[in-house]
């Protein structure tokens, strides 16, 4: 048995420890969604109030050069590439996660259109006479958002998308049965299972199959060391508002290979993109490198936040960096895992995640089957959140097309900046203690609200 007295003997001897009073906490929360949305640093009010009340307020239009507005998505991009293995220069902050990851899907079909023309003489894997590549790859589970995308592109190419799971991708792209793919989109971490791809092996199987990879870090950003540049990935974005603690709706971030930066477009050539955009030609010229994934104007305020989340991750680089962030993730899922074991497995909780530490990112998810053969995860979260326990709920699917029926997920984030050992220690005793006294079947409980 984990006792409360093992976890706080622990925290006592955690050098991370400090890093949680860079956030504000409301007193008696457990938060254990920052898979979801990050906590709030408390550099970040007083930082905001500047840019509106001193940069905005009294610098007005002269902030975009005297407080360097104009930069923000470059440099904050320059911060969150650090943390994902990019070099400077190679990563923007910019737009949502579901507009960059059309641009560069885009791009890459352009790449893939051009590669596979004999003219070029460079085609891949094949050259004249291989089959047209016209399939987008992706995992059956990964976030709908990059599902929905992929999905418009391909209508509008005429190409087709393949929703597998995660071994039959690899089947896919072996023996020679790849040569009609174009793209492999994958999120590293998938967002219901935590359930971690080796980026590295992935990519290079994309590659000897004569495919581009492009990568998804909403999950991993923040949470867990990534080498972009050492996987030899082709693409990447990822989220602002979960792991790198950048606020609700938060910018995300786009990512090139320098072999890829120049030789296209991406489809929303907006005029931040524009080589020289205060030349205002009406003839679009795109700048050099991944500042062409650049559209509109900045958002000041959220990108001003958003550095002040990336600054919390920053803050650990003389404490160990990402790998001892990761050690503490790992630490803390391992002990969040072995207590539902102990305490939660007769109420019958099931450890959905991975349970190799190795192929899992920072989150543990649990299923729920309940005695009566009813789903009543959604319920259950409610209650939890009522006593303070805040983590959150991804609804199950029917089987389809794609494969077999999926369960419903109940999802705990373990955000190793201000995540203890005693706050998992506990948020299992609230599961335990709703479960017990019947919580959960209050009808207060099973309403559900629009986001879940």
């Amino acid at each position: 048995m984990i006792s409360r007295d093992d976890c706080a003997r622990r925290d006592a001897a955690d050098t991370l420890a400090p890093l949680r009073d860079q956030f504000m906490l409301p007193e008696g929360v457990i938060y254990v969604d920052g898979n979801s949305l990050g906590a709030l640093p408390r550099a970040t009010p007083a930082r905001v109030a500047a840019a509106v009340q001193q940069e905005w307020g009294g610098g007005l239009i002269r902030s975009w050069n005297d407080a360097g507005w104009i930069t923000l998505p470059q440099r904050v991009g320059d911060r969150i590439g650090a943390l994902v293995g990019a070099k400077p220069g190679e990563c923007v902050a910019a737009d949502s996660t579901s507009v960059n990851l059309f641009k560069v899907l885009s791009a890459a079909s352009r790449i893939v259109k051009a590669d596979s023309d004999p003219l070029t003489r460079i085609a891949r894997a094949g050259g004249a006479g291989a089959p047209a590549r016209r399939v987008i790859v992706s995992e059956r589970q990964n976030f709908p958002t990059d599902l929905y995308i992929a999905e418009g592109l391909c209508r509008d190419l005429g190409w087709s998308l393949e929703l597998l799971e995660p071994a039959a991708i690899v089947e896919r792209l072996s023996q020679g049965r790849g040569a009609d793919v174009a793209i492999v989109m994958l999120t590293q971490v998938n967002y219901r299972t935590g359930a971690l791809h080796d980026m590295a092996a992935m990519t290079a199987l994309a590659h000897a199959a004569g495919a581009l990879a492009v990568w998804d870090l909403a999950h991993s950003a923040g949470a867990l060391p990534v080498d972009l540049n050492g996987a030899d990935a082709d693409f990447a974005i990822g989220c602002g508002y979960k792991f790198l603690n950048g606020g609700p709706g938060a910018p995300a971030f786009v990512w090139a290979h320098p072999r890829h930066a120049d030789r296209f477009w991406q489809p929303l050539s907006g005029w931040m993109g524009h080589a020289a955009p205060f030349t205002f030609r009406p003839d679009y010229q795109p700048a050099p490198g991944i500042a062409r994934f650049l559209c509109g104007t900045p958002a000041v305020l959220s990108l001003t936040a958003l550095e002040c989340g990336v600054d919390t991750l920053h803050a650990a680089d003389a404490l160990g960096g990402m790998a001892a962030l990761r050690e503490k993730s790992i630490a803390l899922t391992e002990t969040f895992i072995a207590l539902v074991d102990e305490r939660c497995a007769p109420l019958g909780f099931a450890v959905a995640s991975p349970r190799d530490a190795r192929v899992r990112g920072s989150q543990v998810s649990l299923t729920h089957a309940a005695s009566d053969g009813a789903s009543h995860g959604y319920a259950i979260v409610q209650a939890l959140i009522e006593r303070g326990v805040i983590g959150d709920f991804r609804a199950g699917t029917a089987a389809d097309a794609h494969g077999p029926a999926l369960p419903d997920i109940l999802r705990f984030g373990f955000t190793p900046l201000y995540l203890r050992f005693v706050d998992v220690h506990d948020a299992v005793e609230h599961l335990v203690q709703v479960m017990q006294a019947g919580e959960y079947r209050e009808a207060r409980f099973n309403r559900r609200s629009a986001v879940t």
